[in-house]
């Protein structure tokens, strides 16, 4: 059959292959920066070319594993120049295997159309390879952007990658038949038939896995809706039971100031009259450490900061509350109460309490509302897109704290950025000054 039907040039084929992961990789969170990301796309762009190259005369019987290790490599250029996992990496090299036999098929059936020969190196061929590919990848590149997150994370589970693995060599299979073997029913007899069976097949194939690909995104829009959902309604309940706890202890504050008084009148020794003042003063600091002038942020820092204290966590506030009276109630829980449950949490794996360390400011900057909230943080921080990449193993689950803020944030076409500086890391705020 190859002798009456020149089959694509294996350079032709490693060129799709290697545009197809950039493709993917130019959406995806990079990993490199772009000095190193061009050299080492650069590397794999020889790689690739070298090894279909070497393995163009093969037996037949060492096509199938040879295709293998060329799927494995397009699966390490794009896992090492991206911050997916294992499932997720597995899942974009299916996707850009498929893309890049769908392109790499439409472009050798019109080169067999207008020559009805292998490739010569003319003018005109490359001319041609050129347009479709530049046309068809450029077309494709528009079409996954719409639809893949900017962290590029899909949280595919094993069943999903498998799923899409099957499809994959579903499509690989069927369009490649009639090139193996004419003997079957799915075999094409004629040069033209074959190409026209393998371009409609990798054309259907990348058809379904874009179909599969928006019903996962469906799927993971609405279980991260869901889960911002309970975030934020878990926030205002953990508000809701903080206030009521602390209204019960400023009527023990209250009785006590009372009893204060009541002791004084009875007797007035030297000792005992200092210690009492010292109760008094306690009293006083405790009251004015809360009077932000917000009576919800008073609230959670109040909460949070005895959360603090049980723990050996030093908690600092410098906040103008009084800038945040035009948010919303739920809103305000949603930024502080997870940015400071994030804060807490990390902060309690720290063994020296010493650098157990949280400051929490929110103040005014030239027409903007500023909140900045830091930790002390110790080692490397890792981004998924612009949020830091989640330290749980179960990500299904977890990770949604600060996407919630960026939820909440955005309704007041506010901004959330994250830096580390030092041995610090820090959340930032910058929204515009509320109305009341």
């Amino acid at each position: 059959m190859n002798d009456v039907l020149p089959d694509i040039p294996r350079i032709y084929t490693a060129l799709a292959e290697w545009i197809a992961c950039m493709i993917y990789i130019s959406i995806l969170s990079k990993r490199l920066k772009r000095s190193n990301l061009i050299i080492f796309s650069s590397i794999a762009l020889v790689v690739q070319m070298t090894f279909l190259a070497i393995t163009k005369n093969l037996p037949i019987i060492f096509w199938i594993p040879s295709m293998i290790v060329a799927v494995v490599l397009m699966f390490f250029f794009i896992y090492k120049s991206t911050y997916l996992n294992f499932l997720d990496a597995g899942y974009f090299t299916v996707k850009a295997f498929v893309v890049a036999e769908l392109v790499a098929s439409f472009q050798w059936q019109l080169h067999f159309f207008f020559w009805s020969s292998g490739y010569t190196g003319s003018l005109t061929e490359i001319l041609l390879l050129i347009s479709v590919y530049g046309v068809a990848f450029a077309t494709i590149w528009f079409l996954e952007k719409r639809h893949i997150p900017g962290d590029g994370v899909m949280n595919i589970r094993q069943l999903e990658l498998l799923s899409v693995v099957v499809i994959g060599i579903a499509v690989f299979g069927i369009s490649n038949l009639s090139f193996v073997t004419s003997e079957t029913p799915f075999s094409g007899q004629y040069a033209q038939e074959i190409l026209n069976i393998r371009t409609l097949v990798d054309l259907g194939g990348f058809a379904i896995l874009h179909a599969y690909h928006l019903q996962l995104s469906d799927l993971r829009i609405k279980h991260e809706l869901k889960a911002v959902q309970y975030i934020l309604q878990n926030q205002y309940t953990q508000y809701q039971q903080s206030k009521e706890s602390i209204e019960m202890i400023n009527y023990k504050y209250h009785d006590l100031k009372n009893q204060i008084i009541a002791l004084r009148a009875e007797e007035d020794p030297d000792k005992r009259n200092a210690y009492l003042t010292q109760m008094e003063d306690d009293i006083k600091s405790y009251e004015a450490q809360n009077k932000t002038g917000n009576h919800v942020l008073d609230t959670l820092l109040t909460s949070k900061n005895m959360y603090c204290i049980k723990n050996g966590i030093t908690l600092t506030s410098v906040a103008n509350g009084e800038l945040l009276n035009g948010m919303d109630i739920i809103d305000i829980t949603t930024i502080f109460g997870n940015a400071l449950d994030n804060a807490i949490e990390y902060e309690k794996q720290i063994e020296d309490e010493e650098k157990r360390l949280i400051h929490v400011s929110v103040f005014s900057k030239k027409g903007f509302v500023m909140i900045r909230i830091e930790n002390y943080f110790e080692g490397d921080l890792k981004l998924e897109g612009e949020l830091p990449k989640t330290t749980k193993r179960d990500t299904n689950f977890h990770g949604y704290g600060l996407k919630s803020i960026q939820y909440a944030v955005q309704k007041y076409d506010g901004v959330v950025n994250v830096n580390q500086k030092d041995n610090w890391f820090e959340l930032e705020i910058l929204m515009p000054k509320l109305t009341k």
